[in-house]
């Protein structure tokens, strides 16, 4: 990272992180599910409307256990856009199933849910719509699928924090959904995660699953006079410590939220009659979804196009990357996959270029960027 003047991201410190992790530290209480899980699982339910929420150490144990709650066998299906990062596959891959790719829509990276009735199949079991960079996937018509043919969807909200849906918040609209705290994201605690569920009916065994399949919270509460291995699990919950850092995180969420997204406006605004220009295109943000600020994205004409810029900004210091690459055609699953060509997804492989975006971006570093993008000489 040190070659370039502008990283792709730096991880945001507020400044109360080593406090509170000292805190924690000395508070007897570090191997999780203490003060800071506590507090910081409040705020996402008090705020956000989830009907319990669960740190994890990672987005992906948080699909996994979703994978689990689902009570995915081999032979079941779920459905899961190919433009998406390994772990919304993987999770439910390694509970048997069957993974079904979606393709995206024409407009964003999100799957296509108009076409979702035409993969469901009487072995199918959920829907795990991914809200890329943080915009809304259309939840009423997924919803209104899952309703139709008796499944579960789960949205993969990686990167979805505070962003919303029709007023909704994303993350508690399906019947569960999994949140990332990488050090990429938002807000983080360099890794980690969350379950939010949405299901009455879900939580007594998530809570389960979560304790290493024994009833220990229920033993915390005072519900059980001993705790006992009950079911399947793992150890799913981080130590006090992560804890500890997110909520330092949390507790400036609004602010984090605000210079984001004035970043991201910035770079739409300035870029935009360039973009116009060029053949590139700019992000495209549904009437029913929001921008949370966790990406700037831009569509080169095609993958020369993009290459050229992604090497012509890091001769200037800068450091853009591509994202995604199709998971159909991963080598782990090209010879798996019966379907039909994913047209969009692959447009989004070969063509999207991300920006740097991240708190500690100056005016003067998003001025050089924008700068640097319309002097692209292609």
């Amino acid at each position: 990272m040190a070659e370039y003047k502008i990283p792709f991201n730096k991880p945001y410190l507020t400044g109360k992180e080593m406090h509170y992790m000292y805190q924690a530290v000395y508070s007897g209480k570090i191997s999780g599910n203490g003060l800071f899980t506590q507090k910081c699982q409040a705020y996402f339910e008090n705020n956000y409307g989830f009907k319990k929420a669960l740190l994890t150490t990672s987005c992906t144990d948080a699909l996994e256990m979703c994978a689990i709650l689902a009570g995915i066998k081999a032979g079941d299906e779920v459905i899961v856009p190919s433009y998406t990062f390994v772990s919304t596959a993987l999770a439910f891959i390694r509970q048997g199933a069957k993974i079904i790719f979606a393709d995206s829509n024409a407009q964003n990276p999100n799957l296509d849910a108009e076409r979702i009735e035409e993969l469901i199949t009487p072995r199918t079991r959920a829907i795990v719509p991914v809200h890329y960079a943080g915009v809304a996937c259309d939840m009423d018509l997924i919803m209104k699928m899952a309703d139709k043919y008796n499944l579960l969807v789960i949205e993969d909200a990686a990167q979805a924090i505070n962003s919303y849906y029709k007023g909704k918040a994303l993350g508690s609209i399906g019947h569960l959904s999994a949140f990332s705290f990488h050090e990429t994201k938002n807000i983080n605690c360099g890794e980690g995660g969350m379950l939010a569920i949405n299901d009455d009916k879900l939580i007594e065994r998530a809570e389960i699953i979560w304790e290493k399949g024994t009833n220990r919270t229920k033993f915390y509460k005072g519900m059980v006079n001993k705790y006992e291995w009950v079911d399947t699990g793992s150890s799913f919950l981080p130590s006090e410590i992560n804890a500890a850092y997110l909520y330092a995180q949390i507790e400036h969420l609004q602010n984090i939220q605000a210079k984001r997204k004035g970043i991201w406006h910035r770079y739409f605004s300035e870029l935009e009659t360039w973009t116009n220009k060029s053949g590139i295109e700019l992000p495209h943000i549904p009437e029913y979804g929001t921008n949370n600020g966790h990406m700037f994205y831009m569509l080169c004409s095609g993958k020369e196009q993009r290459t050229s810029l992604i090497d012509y900004l890091k001769s200037n210091g800068i450091w853009a990357v591509s994202h995604y690459l199709s998971l159909h055609n991963s080598p782990y699953y090209k010879g798996m996959y019966e379907g039909p060509e994913l047209v969009n997804s692959d447009k989004y492989t070969d063509r999207l270029i991300r920006l740097p975006l991240y708190y500690e971006l100056s005016d003067a570093d998003t001025k050089f960027v924008v700068d640097c993008v319309k002097s692209f000489p292609d």
